[in-house]
């Protein structure tokens, strides 16, 4: 979902204070979408295709558009789900004065070819670990089409989920809820399409003050670059792999966890090969990878590497949990940062580097299982946890044929080489996976060309109100107009700055002022 942006140009100065769009050429439109429903790796059930019959309508790319989502994903997702069930309960259209009776025109922006969440990550038995109720609609308005026990009722399911007992389903039943919701916004998503830059213009050049802003998209097939106006503009464009500085970005042996189920099987090709396999990282997305590597490739040797002394449990205690609370962002926001950078470290606990304690106790009990079979001495295990490592070195293994050799240090205690030193523990692997997590600031790019809209006390990077707009100037930009950022404001909103949105677009601030959790 997030856009390139590393090879960004610098917008010209035609654009401060003109229309942006001039030079640029608008791509086509097409009065046809597609259904995007496709099969992953035969593990993602073909949701059953919902069709285009929501209340938001297909807007021509040369018009104004009165709101432009750059990523469709939850987030953008969850907006155009709002969007439909306000329109549906209020008739808004007839009572906004903004909208002078039409429908909003709104277009959603996507980089991949169809909508997926995380499909990297769709391991076999993988549960959420959250409750389905803080799905795309419940928490806000239950009634909506768009719960996630509609879309239970509606694929014959909701009897038998109920006997389930959970309220974690599987990750690939979720991924498939939300493409369901998404099927019904094909007609104003645009996939394959790449933002590139979102500038400031000025509709009326005689104007004091932005008025609307541009949003740059390239199609990733054939590479042609449009350009669509709006009064606003949400970036929600998700997190880019982020790989420590050891690591290559580029290694076709180094993966990020991101891309598990596409790439692994590209690279280990061989079911019953006795590969050798590192996973660096504690978090979850590192326990899921190392409690399914050996399912898949039985006779693997894996090797989880972490920095610390042990896997450790997410705190999803209730009295914790409550910071996911919509009302707890008002205290985050409004604390002083010294507060909030306090209270953020604490947080962390409940997302950053810690295993849900059901997945922990299946690891010990492999472990366990281990010790049994083959004794106390852990160096004959395939499967060990080795702890107080870090990777300080990568290079191609001189003795595993496009291998790779880590290079760590190893503050265990226990490492004893009498030829070599404590920083200097080597490993070789036929696979490095790298579960360490994301980079967020793909809006920094984006937002490149407005730079000189950026307040200067904010020299260093973007800023955001209570509701999530982009601060400018103060003056230099319309009340009517604005760009809001989602998936990465967690410095001033909390941990929960992903799974909150408040929008008050266009003129509707009092009307239409809601919260998706």
């Amino acid at each position: 979902m997030s856009p390139h942006v590393d090879d960004l140009e610098m917008p010209s100065e035609e654009f401060k204070g003109t229309n942006g769009l001039d030079g640029i050429r608008n791509g086509s439109y097409s009065d046809h979408h597609d259904n995007h429903t496709f099969y992953d790796d035969a593990m993602r059930p073909l949701s059953a295709t919902a069709g285009v019959n929501s209340y938001l309508e297909q807007t021509h790319p040369e018009e104004m558009h009165d709101l432009v989502c750059v990523g469709f994903g939850p987030a953008s997702l969850a907006i155009a789900v709002a969007l439909h069930d306000f329109l549906e309960q209020s008739k808004a259209p007839a009572e906004l004065s903004s909208l002078r009776g039409r429908s909003p025109k709104v277009v959603f922006l996507e980089k991949q070819k169809q909508f997926a969440w995380h499909a990297g990550m769709l391991l076999p038995g993988a549960k959420m670990q959250i409750t389905f109720l803080k799905d795309m609609a419940s928490l806000r308005n239950p009634r909506s089409e768009f719960t996630f026990i509609n879309y239970l009722f509606k694929h014959d399911r909701l009897v038998q989920f109920t006997n389930l007992d959970t309220f974690l389903p599987q990750r690939i039943e979720y991924e498939d809820y939300m493409r369901w919701c998404a099927q019904h916004f094909d007609n104003v998503v645009e996939y394959a399409q790449e933002g590139l830059e979102v500038l400031p213009e000025k509709s009326d050049r005689n104007s004091a003050q932005i008025d609307s802003f541009v949003v740059k998209s390239r199609d990733t097939g054939t590479g042609e670059v449009t350009a669509r106006r709006a009064r606003h503009v949400v970036i929600a464009v998700g997190g880019r792999p982020s790989f420590p500085k050891a690591f290559p970005a580029n290694h076709p042996r180094v993966i990020h966890s991101s891309q598990y189920t596409s790439a692994v099987p590209n690279v280990l090709k061989e079911t019953l090969y006795p590969y050798s396999v590192a996973v660096v990282g504690a978090g979850q997305s590192a326990a899921e990878i190392f409690d399914t590597i050996h399912s898949q490739y039985p006779n693997s040797k894996t090797r989880l590497l972490i920095r610390g002394s042990a896997l450790r449990p997410s705190d999803d205690s209730p009295f914790v949990n409550e910071i996911f609370n919509p009302s707890s962002v008002d205290d985050v926001y409004h604390q002083s940062p010294e507060l909030r950078a306090t209270a953020l470290a604490a947080d962390r606990a409940t997302n950053y580097g810690v295993v849900r304690l059901t997945l922990l106790e299946k690891i010990y009990s492999t472990l366990y299982t281990q010790r049994i079979r083959l004794g106390p001495e852990e160096e004959k295990w395939p499967h060990r946890i080795l702890s107080h490592r870090n990777v300080n070195q990568v290079e191609d293994s001189p003795v595993i044929p496009g291998g790779v050799r880590l290079h760590m240090s190893n503050r265990s205690g226990d490492f004893q080489c009498n030829a070599c030193n404590v920083d200097d523990e080597v490993l070789d692997v036929d696979l490095v996976l790298v579960a360490s997590g994301y980079s967020r600031d793909a809006h920094e790019g984006l937002l490149r060309g407005a730079q000189w809209l950026k307040p200067a006390h904010d020299e260093d990077k973007w800023t955001v109100q209570r509701n999530y707009r982009v601060k400018f100037t103060e003056g230099r930009v319309s009340n009517d107009a604005g760009v809001w950022l989602q998936g990465c404001c967690e410095n001033t909103h909390g941990v929960s700055y992903n799974t909150l949105l408040v929008t008050d677009f266009f003129e509707w601030q009092h009307e239409f002022n809601f919260v998706i959790a």
